[in-house]
């Protein structure tokens, strides 16, 4: 370990930089450590170009893995991929894949010549803020980092427009919070189609608000098929007190529907159909339950999509947030690059609701958000009143310097505030990489200037950078610097070993539900081994009274299709277990297709899915013909037999499998995926252990207390001997006590002030035979500080090492008994199917 990590490597602390004296400007050796529990009430970067804001962003990311606290990043321009770009052996090699050739050829060096100089200006660079390899390496080893790219292949692909998601229980719950889900979603759809819609006023915006609040309410999440046939056939017939058809007559509804049916159909929009869902736990976690640090790359995106998008995960992330319990640690950190436009003072876009709501109600839940921007005019400031930590760089001009300086005296009200000339002075002489820090959990404003960031800050990348950048993290095998075949200089493959995700445009494997893995360990038979499909009889087969038939509607691949007969049975299964709090009543839907032969019914073919009775329709579409029906389905008791047979299929494929960690004395819940259990472990583990820390430093607090008590009494009596003034003395050595307090618990004190006290102190004692009884004192005094905190440090790693280690999990399984079991429709179905088989229902 570098020799000065010491200084900076404290549990919960940021390290950003080091303090610098504000009355020469000259940089301490005093780093400046963030507690990170401060980022819950949120905090804001400011600086123009040049600055140094996208060094101190990355700084704090490179600072929330190290803490294993996971990470949504919003990056508008292109830079925060950069956090790829760690090598831990800092060898040339390493750089040369990403270096700039352009510059090169500027400076008169060759790409090699040139990478080399790059990897010793790193090398010195960390060197000389205490850091190095091992460093890097612990940083990439304590997090998970995926790039995604929305509406782009060249990342990992999100699918937002495959569906508008039912939103958590706890948003449905709360009227409020539903409005403004329904009204950002649609606005942005809307403005996704060029379509600039007043919330109140717009008929398109009531009529997809109605739409959606009515499908949700049904808890029916609504396919962007299903939306455009939800306008041209709303399942309401009034809106307000109007008939539907005089407040937005069919004819232009379904104008409406092809504006829609447009986007849906372009090309370029098939990228927003595909890859993962908009899951906010598997962007924070991983499967395992490792942090992750997920980077949303939209610089490739028009300013619709960008608007569209950001709205889309805002939302998905206020009602992930509002379904979680409430903590005082710092949970997870939301982080957006460039807040420009997207957070406006007067207008009202699609992203400025969810990122309103975060900075009022994200605190309560552990969720900090982090916001920077170079163009400090156009914001919000009223709404950033929320926000705890300012961090102020070099502005560009007089206007932008003081409408910063109006904001941060309004934030400063009741904490020792500065005035408005030295607040001028501060900011004016402010340098590149030379931050004004105000925090409200601390006193005065203090001046720092950002440390070296491990990440390579190669530019903002491009999508074929980015693609290389991708295909390189997916294969965790191609070795540093190899060349991508046909790709130019930015394409080549810089990073072996990075943490693996799925090749770009491939969704993640599915996780196992933690609820029926025996759905999952019954998959439906490969396409070789399932039976051919039989000819097609023309009509449809009589049948005799006493069953139920119904059809399922196809949703892609509408025509030609034919029906195919298959056993649908719709239960309501109760799961109980007194030891795991589990009293559960879940809908189970069982599809079986029949199989021609003997025995129609083979339950080695059946599985579970996602289908309600609202589903069904009483009349079929026309098709191109039925297929065979077994004699059994024409039987109307076989039916009660199949409903017997599939609660004993049920009871013995569909147990509910729970993960329990015995560490902790917590058993999942019903429906919780193994990641989502593990990311609330870690967060009790988070918890306790800042708790734990808090009590060991509330037990060392009298014991510090004393030391400065003891040094405070040994300067009065000196003083008074001298005949000096008791006041002076009593502030000496309270600043004197407020340096130490600081620095042993990690926190960041004004290096200028706890040197004026010492030399105060010396000036007091110079000259005088106390001198030597004084400095003995002193620093018999400072020894046990130094014993202490050694002690402390050696508890605290010990409580880190304690929570630091992952939960093993094992499984526990319910099974449901046959009494707790309730068939409410044992029925024939008509699966639309194409002419090989092929389902087209889903």
């Amino acid at each position: 370990m570098n020799d000065h990590q010491d200084d900076y490597e404290k549990l919960g602390a940021f390290y950003l930089g080091r303090l610098r004296d504000p009355a020469t400007g000259e940089r301490t050796p005093q780093s400046l450590l963030y507690d990170s529990r401060d980022l819950t009430t949120h905090g804001v970067i400011i600086g123009m170009t040049g600055s140094g804001k996208t060094g101190l962003a990355l700084a704090a990311l490179e600072e929330a893995a190290m803490d294993r606290i996971p990470v949504i990043a919003i990056d508008p321009k292109g830079d925060l991929a950069n956090l790829f770009l760690t090598f831990p052996d800092l060898a040339p090699s390493d750089f040369r894949p990403w270096i700039n050739e352009e510059v090169a050829r500027q400076r008169g060096q060759d790409p090699d010549s040139f990478a080399a100089a790059e990897s010793e200006k790193w090398r010195s660079g960390l060197a000389g803020w205490g850091q190095d390899g091992d460093r890097i390496r612990r940083l990439r080893e304590a997090a998970d980092f995926a790039i995604y790219t929305p509406g782009s292949a060249a990342g990992r692909q999100v699918s937002v427009l495959r569906s508008f998601g039912v939103p958590s229980a706890a948003v449905l719950a709360d009227p409020d919070a539903l409005r403004e889900r329904i009204q950002s979603t649609v606005t942005s759809l809307l403005a996704l189609m060029g379509i600039q819609a007043d919330p109140i006023r717009s008929r398109e915006h009531i009529l997809l608000s109605t739409i959606l609040q009515n499908a949700w309410e049904h808890g029916r999440s609504l396919e962007l098929g299903h939306l455009i046939e939800a306008i041209q056939r709303p399942p309401f017939a009034r809106v307000g007190v109007m008939e539907l058809e005089s407040f937005y007559p069919s004819k232009d509804r379904f104008d409406l529907a092809l504006r829609l049916n447009g986007i849906l159909a372009s090309p370029g929009f098939q990228a927003w159909m595909e890859g993962e869902p908009l899951h906010i736990p598997s962007f924070l976690y991983t499967p395992e339950g490792k942090p992750r640090v997920s980077i949303f790359s939209i610089a490739h995106l028009g300013e619709d999509e960008r608007m569209f998008f950001v709205a889309m995960l805002l939302n998905e992330i206020l009602s992930w947030m509002r379904g979680q319990s409430g903590t005082s640690s710092l949970r997870a950190l939301v982080y957006m690059d460039e807040i420009f436009g997207f957070f406006p003072p007067s207008a009202n876009p699609p992203s400025k609701p969810p990122m309103l709501t975060l900075l009022k109600q994200a605190r309560a839940f552990g969720v900090g958000m982090l916001l920077a921007t170079q163009n400090p005019v156009d914001l919000d400031y009223k709404g950033l009143g929320n926000t705890g930590s300012w961090f102020i760089g070099r502005l560009q001009t007089e206007r932008d310097k003081g409408r910063i300086m109006d904001a941060l005296l309004g934030a400063m009200t009741g904490s020792n505030p500065l005035s408005r000339q030295e607040l001028d002075r501060l900011i004016s002489g402010l340098g590149q990489r030379q931050f004004l820090l105000h925090n409200v959990h601390d006193g005065a404003p203090v001046l720092f200037e950002t440390r070296w960031v491990m990440s390579y800050m190669a530019g903002p990348m491009t999508l074929q950078q980015l693609r290389v950048l991708a295909r390189a993290t997916s294969s965790g095998s191609v070795a540093p610097g190899a060349v991508v075949p046909g790709a130019g200089v930015p394409e080549v493959v810089a990073a072996a070993g990075m943490a693996a995700s799925p090749a770009p445009g491939m969704a993640p494997a599915p996780l196992p539900t933690p609820s029926h893995p025996g759905a999952a360990s019954s998959p439906a038979p490969a396409a070789a081994s399932a039976p051919a499909p039989a000819a097609a009889a023309a009509t449809r087969p009589l049948l005799p009274p006493g069953i139920h038939e119904y059809f399922l509607a196809p949703i892609r691949g509408g025509e030609g299709f034919r029906y195919a007969p298959a056993l649908g049975v719709f239960c309501d299964v109760s799961y109980r277990n007194a030891r795991a709090g589990v009293d559960e009543v879940r809908p189970v839907r069982i599809l079986l297709p029949f199989e021609a032969g003997p025995v129609p019914v083979n339950w080695d073919r059946a599985e579970e899915v996602e289908l309600e009775l609202d589903h069904l329709e009483d009349a079929p579409l026309e098709a191109t013909g039925y297929g065979d029906l077994p004699a059994d389905a024409s039987q109307p008791r076989s039916y009660a037999g199949w409903g017997r047979e599939a609660q004993r299929w049920i009871q013995a494929s569909l147990p509910l499998t729970l993960l329990e960690s015995r560490a902790r004395k917590l058993v999942s819940r019903p429906g919780e995926s193994e990641a989502d259990f593990r990311m609330r472990l870690a967060d009790l583990r988070r918890e306790a252990r800042d708790e734990a820390v808090d009590r060991i430093q509330k037990r060392y607090q009298p014991r510090l207390q004393t030391i400065q008590e003891r040094e405070r009494r040994a300067l009065q009596a000196v003083e008074k001997r001298a005949g000096m003034a008791q006041q002076r003395t009593l502030d000496t050595a309270l600043r004197v006590g407020e340096g130490l307090l600081g620095a042993f618990f990690g926190r960041k004190t004004s290096t200028a002030r706890t040197g004026t006290a010492v030399r105060s102190a010396g000036r007091v004692l110079q000259g005088r035979q106390e001198v030597a009884q004084a400095e003995e004192t002193v620093e018999a005094v400072r020894e046990q500080f130094r014993q202490m905190e050694e002690e402390f440090q050696e508890e605290v790693r010990k409580v880190e090492m304690s929570y630091a280690e992952e939960d093993p999990l094992e499984e526990v399984q319910i099974r449901p008994t046959l009494t707790g079991m309730s068939v409410r429709l044992t029925t024939l179905l008509w699966m639309p199917e194409d002419g090989s088989g092929r389902a087209l229902w889903r």
